[in-house]
């Protein structure tokens, strides 16, 4: 099928794009804010979420230092927290966090660990269930978790470059995939279920895995990931087309109903490779229901030394920013065709267009 991407910045008040194209406009403002007392580690959303019936509609979170923490999404207040403490009665975050299915358990991912707490029970109270026992089993820090949209089943990644299948019921392991050259940092269930595609930091690959043969890596597809950053991907709704950002800024859309080359280690090449944006996209998400996509940029970028060129002028300081260009913006690409393009509410930017045949 042919479809395009749009770039569409729109200047009306529904809208929290972050624009940094035209610097005399100036930069929409977020429609809400929840502050986290520090660092955040991981957030996610409500699996049963409707925007019509408001009761549904929270995000929860996890910060350094901080219980995980449930916001509604229509007011930004804090409605209800977890508290997960360690064999020492410390307060725990979680470096990862999804809710089930049907959204009645939160499953939260710790070193070596798995806890989950019933959603309709904030508190200290849950379920422990350890990925690794005496060095057996996955180890390292469960980075992220999904679960299968056919079969109680769920996945963890780790940073220790695994990533285990796990029954939903109990817990126990059903399998420990290896492969990675990094930590594991994102997954990705087809919809189906009979696919898993999993990705991770410093490690140019995501690979698709074939869960009726635990341990068989279809086709890998290749980007740029040189940062320790977590670097999403998403797939469209049939489970089709699968995009991902680079640390280049760029996008890059493959078509997984393709064949991928033969050999060995069978790569799939994409279909589209774009420049979306000047700095490392590392979030990217498609709307569940209209053809938009979701692009998200910034990366962490430390101070540079001096140019001995530069040191005569500079009172005493060896490190500059002044060289350097970061970008943290979020962007919306229309990725219909171009009759599609819904009547703007607002003002709209600029609107680039590629097209994928």
């Amino acid at each position: 099928p042919n479809f395009s991407f749009h770039h569409i910045v729109c200047r009306c008040p529904c809208c929290y794009v972050l624009s940094y194209l035209f610097p005399y406009f100036s930069p929409q403002s977020p429609v809400l804010r929840m502050a986290e007392g520090d660092t955040v580690y991981d957030f996610c959303w409500y699996t049963q979420m409707t925007s019509t019936d408001p009761e549904t509609c929270f995000i929860a979170s996890s910060s350094r230092d901080n219980p995980i923490h449930i916001w509604d999404a229509f007011s930004g207040n804090l409605q209800a927290s977890f508290r997960p403490y360690n064999h020492l009665d410390e307060l725990t975050p979680p470096h990862s966090l999804c809710f089930t299915p049907d959204g009645s358990q939160l499953f939260c991912g710790f070193d070596k660990m798995v806890r989950v707490f019933r959603t309709c029970r904030p508190g200290r109270e849950c379920e422990q269930r350890p990925t690794a026992i005496k060095k057996q089993g996955q180890t390292g820090i469960i980075s992220c978790i999904a679960f299968s949209p056919s079969v109680d089943v769920y996945a963890c990644g780790s940073y220790a470059k695994t990533v285990g299948l796990y029954s939903q019921d109990d817990g126990s392991v059903l399998s420990v995939l290896q492969g990675h050259q990094g930590g594991v940092t994102h997954l990705l269930f087809s919809p189906d279920g009979n696919c898993l595609f999993t990705g991770g930091r410093k490690d140019p690959e995501i690979l698709c895995w074939d869960l009726r043969q635990p341990g068989k890596v279809l086709f890998s597809m290749l980007r740029t990931v040189t940062t320790n950053q977590r670097m999403y991907f998403d797939a469209e709704l049939y489970g089709r087309h699968l995009v991902s950002g680079n640390t280049e800024g760029q996008v890059s859309v493959w078509d997984t109903s393709l064949a991928p080359s033969d050999g060995p280690e069978p790569i799939l090449e994409p279909v589209l490779k774009f420049q979306a944006q000047q700095d490392c996209i590392n979030g990217v998400s498609f709307h569940p229901t209209l053809p938009l996509l979701a692009t998200a940029s910034g990366q962490r970028i430390l101070p540079e030394p001096l140019d001995s060129s530069e040191e005569d002028d500079s009172d005493g300081v060896l490190m500059t920013c002044c060289h350097i260009h970061s970008e943290n913006v979020l962007r919306l690409w229309w990725c219909g065709t171009s009759e599609e393009l819904p009547p703007s509410t607002g003002e709209v930017v600029d609107i680039t267009e590629t097209t994928v045949r």
